[in-house]
């Protein structure tokens, strides 16, 4: 049996696996900030408390054993009607997600059949490969040529084929990279690193426009497609179009926002990387995914708003005026210097 359908006099609850991820932590404040009851499981207690309508699950979820216990733990405090998978492997490494990604994944599937629950999942454009369009669509064929790409796609088929077999009803909404919501993006972790020597280290060519998430609009989206769920049952994409931005964007943006001007562009040693992966097997995953900086791509949001209605959507200068302010950087006097580049559909 796939799933009950809520209505506004069913009491809605959302178990959020990973909670204490960038991505798991933005989800949980989204969902509970909308009302809804959210159980958010993580290996530890948070070091900042949660907020009304949150109940912490505080165990692993490395093993089958762990993920009954999960199940468990959902089950006494009344249930979920919602999964939202935040979870990844222990690293980013090529041999940890090969390892981790897809029996991680059931066993999170598992939960969810076990609670009767409906799976959200956000998903990435690695799948496309290095052939990608311009444009990205839900119909777009993927074409992985990427080990990150082929177990993403192996994932969708996951929960694909379970709702063939009617055992699952589940939606992976597809995003372009994170920023925003604390530490651990390509903002903080290579591109702000440099700022203080009046250089931006961007990954890419500066004139190619790709695709950009801000994690409190990603998911305010995912809340959006939680409560939209009609009663059709099955497994569906959608896409996320969030900011499309270039590197001189980002360079605009950050000039007006910190007052470094002019700011230089520095490039990522990506030959440097290769090698080196040999080493530091993090360094080797991420080189693999050099395409996803050269080649300009946008996802398409428009399915996603015929089933919530607008997407949630923070102007850039907002978005990286709050980002940078996470990162404990401040210059929010400057918000309405920063120059809007997204490129709406």
């Amino acid at each position: 049996m796939i799933t009950t359908v809520l209505t506004d006099e069913a009491p809605r609850r959302v178990l959020v696996l990973g909670a204490n991820g960038r991505l798991g932590r933005a989800a949980t404040l989204a969902f509970a900030g909308s009302g809804w009851r959210v159980l958010a499981q993580a290996r530890r207690a948070p070091q900042v408390g949660w907020p009304a309508h949150v109940q912490p699950l505080v165990l692993p979820f490395d093993t089958a054993d762990h993920a009954q216990a999960v199940l468990e733990a959902a089950r006494r405090a009344g249930g979920a009607d919602t999964l939202v998978y935040a979870l990844n492997p222990s690293r980013y490494t090529r041999a940890a997600w090969r390892a981790q990604a897809l029996p991680m994944l059931r066993r999170a599937m598992a939960v969810a059949q076990g609670l009767n629950a409906r799976f959200v999942m956000p998903g990435n454009v690695y799948a496309y490969g290095s052939t990608m369009p311009e444009v990205l669509h839900e119909d777009t064929p993927v074409c992985p040529d990427t080990e990150m790409g082929h177990i993403r796609q192996a994932m969708e088929v996951e929960l694909a084929a379970a709702a063939r077999r009617c055992e699952l009803s589940s939606v992976v909404l597809r995003a372009g990279n994170f920023f925003g919501a604390g530490q651990g993006s390509w903002l903080d972790l290579v591109m702000l690193t440099q700022l203080h020597r009046g250089r931006l280290v961007y990954p890419g060519p500066m004139d190619v426009p790709v695709a950009w998430a801000y994690l409190p609009d990603l998911a305010q989206a995912l809340v959006a497609v939680a409560q939209a769920w009609g009663p059709r049952a099955g497994f569906d994409t959608l896409h996320f179009q969030g900011h499309t931005l270039s590197g001189r964007d980002w360079l605009a943006g950050l000039e007006a926002m910190t007052g470094r001007a002019p700011l230089r562009a520095s490039s990522l040693p990506w030959g440097l990387m290769r090698l080196a992966g040999v080493f530091k097997p993090e360094w080797a995953a991420l080189a693999e995914g050099r395409y996803l900086w050269e080649r300009p791509h946008r996802l398409c949001q428009q399915a996603l708003e015929r089933r919530i209605g607008r997407e949630p959507h923070t102007p850039f200068a907002q978005a990286l005026a709050q980002s940078l302010a996470d990162l404990g950087w401040s210059a929010p006097s400057r918000v309405g210097a920063v120059p809007s580049p997204a490129l709406r559909a």
